[in-house]
Order: structure tokens, then sequence, then C-alpha cells
């Protein structure tokens, strides 16, 4: 295949960047961008100065020569961009949450059967982390056994100041479940090998943000596979005298070992992030995952290529956000019901 060419649709959340670089890493090629607001289209062209501002959206689905189309639009926007993209014959990457309702999902999952294009998300602290990436390999070689327990813990900092009013908009950004959580959704399905899971308990709450009322800073989800059982706890609590932006940590309980990943931070401890801590029959070791590869680009890049799913598989991309979506529900009718 010729080398991929796309373009980023919808600059409205930073991980744009995120997803950039990582096609960019793969060898795939940025030919162009749009975007509507000038501040937002400036600040990326200051980092990818070659390539061009397109004026609009059109220009970029007629172009036959565009493959793959990436966007971190508003959260609640990117689902009918995803399916005006695949309509038109492209391969899809979005920011988490790929959509903001079970509505949308059943849409782009449609769209997706009929088309036969591929619809991706690139779930960051997965894909994105090496400690993570690490882990799965460790999983997969059977060094902990089977999975029977996983907690994902992903706290953020709020940075209110830095954030535009949609983040703040319920309708827009979707909840925190359906955002933030979708990541251990992700993860749960995973590393436990399983193909759906029930949604056993949820819940959210605004604790700190009074005057935000529709955002939500702290979310739960307990779910299960009938074999093996997950908690996740997501918040927009972390404070200011943290280092980096989230204690993001996993904690995987296998039948024979377990394994602990803190991904951006190992606090009062090592330096940097991606630290893995492996206890088995053997004893306990701490895994420097710093230069572990991530193969999630050059993986997506052969499967638009030869059509196959090797970076993540379709489904568990759309389960992922069904279990986050469902759970997102479930929790809000539960904060209803208390009220």
């Amino acid at each position: 295949m010729d080398e991929l060419r796309f373009a980023a649709v919808g600059l409205n959340h930073n991980h744009i960047y995120g997803q950039v670089n990582c096609l960019l890493r793969a060898g795939a090629r940025l030919v162009g961008f749009h975007e509507k607001d000038d501040a937002l289209a400036a600040e990326f062209t200051g980092v990818y100065k070659d390539a061009p501002r397109i004026t609009t959206l059109e220009e970029i689905l007629e172009d036959k020569s565009i493959g793959l189309v990436v966007s971190a639009a508003v959260s609640a926007e990117r689902a009918e961009l995803a399916i005006r993209a695949m309509q038109h014959g492209k391969d899809v990457l979005v920011d988490k949450p790929g959509m903001t309702s079970l509505d949308q999902l059943a849409k782009v999952r449609r769209v997706q059967a009929e088309t036969g294009r591929i619809f991706s998300i690139l779930y960051s602290e997965h894909f994105e982390s090496p400690a993570t990436v690490k882990a799965g390999e460790l999983v997969a070689a059977g060094a902990i056994g089977e999975v029977v327990h996983l907690v994902g813990l992903g706290p953020h900092r709020l940075r209110r100041e830095t954030r535009p009013d949609w983040f703040f908009r319920r309708a827009d950004y979707g909840g925190i479940l359906t955002d933030i959580a979708s990541h251990q959704c992700e993860q749960f399905l995973f590393f436990t090998g399983a193909s759906d899971a029930t949604i056993l308990s949820a819940n959210v709450d605004n604790l700190s943000v009074p005057d935000r009322p529709e955002l939500q800073d702290t979310g739960n989800i307990h779910l299960s596979t009938g074999r093996a059982t997950g908690m996740i706890h997501v918040n927009w609590l972390t404070p200011d005298g943290m280092p980096t932006w989230g204690d993001g940590r996993l904690f995987i309980v296998g039948t024979t070992g377990t394994i602990e990943v803190r991904k951006t931070v190992d606090l009062a401890g090592r330096e940097g992030g991606n630290h893995l801590f492996l206890a088995d029959r053997n004893g306990v070791q701490h895994i420097d995952c710093s230069a572990v590869e991530l193969p999630f680009g050059r993986q997506l890049l052969a499967d638009i290529r030869d059509r196959t799913e090797t970076a993540m598989p379709q489904e568990r991309c759309f389960k992922a956000m069904e279990l986050a979506l469902s759970a997102q529900a479930l929790a809000e009718q539960n904060r209803e019901d208390l009220t």
C-alpha cells in the first residue's frame, strides 16, 4: 500500500496531538486539517507547519486520496463526523469517547457494518501507555494465570481555567463515565479476554464544582464477566501538587500472580512513569517499561492496508463504549432516584 494520507478534523481536545503523533510515528502522512476555530487552528499549525488548513469538511470527505480521518472534536459531535467519513469511504480514528449516547453508538455500529470501514478509538491510557502495553504482554504470556479481578483508577486534574465551556455541558461531554471510564472499560475487556460484561453498579456525583452543576467530578463502576470482576474509579480531583495530570493505576489479580501498573508517577519513589510491579510464585520484581514499543499505530496502518483487526478488534472498540454508556445511564438514574 502507498503511504497512508490522513487528515485531522476537529481539534477541540488536545488529545488530537497524541492521535496525530501516533500515526506519524507509524509512517502515515498528515496532509491537512479542518477546524473552524481560528485559535485552535493556529495552535495546530504551529506544531504541524506543513499541514495546510482546509476550508471545508467536504473537501476532505471528497478527496479520495485521504484514507483516514482523525478527530478530537467536541465529544457529542464525533459520532456524526465518523458516520459521514465512513459513508465517504474513509476509515476513522477518534478520541474517546467515540460517542455520547447509546443511540449514537447504534448508528455508528450500523454504518460501520454497512460500509466495512474501520472505526477506531485511541484509548490512550492503554495504547499510549508503555506500562499498560507491557502488562498486556505479560498477561498474554500467562505470567499471572487467569485474570480474575481488575481495578482501574483514572484520576485527572481539572484545570478548569483552561477548559472550554463545552467541557462543562453534560450534553456535549457525555458524563464522566462515558468520557474517562471508557478507558478502563476497554482495559477490563482486554485483560480479561471477555467479549461482554454486566454492569453491577454505577454512580456519579459533583463534589467539588458546585458552580458547574452539569460537570460530574467523580464516578464508579462495578462490573463482572461471570468469571472476573472489576472496579473502576475516575475523577477530576487530582491535586495541584501532583507532578502529573493524574496518578493513573491499574491492578490486575490473576490466579497465580498480580500486576500493578503505575502509569504516570511512582509517588515518593522512582523517577518518571511507566512502572510495572509483578508478583508471582518466584517473588516480586519492578519492570521499567519506558522503552516498550507502542504498536497501535503500525498495527492500525496494517489493518487499513489488509482490512484486519490487529490494533483492536472492532467489537471491543464498540463494547467498551457500550459498557461506559450503560454505566453512565445507570449512574444518572441512581442519582435521580436519590434526589
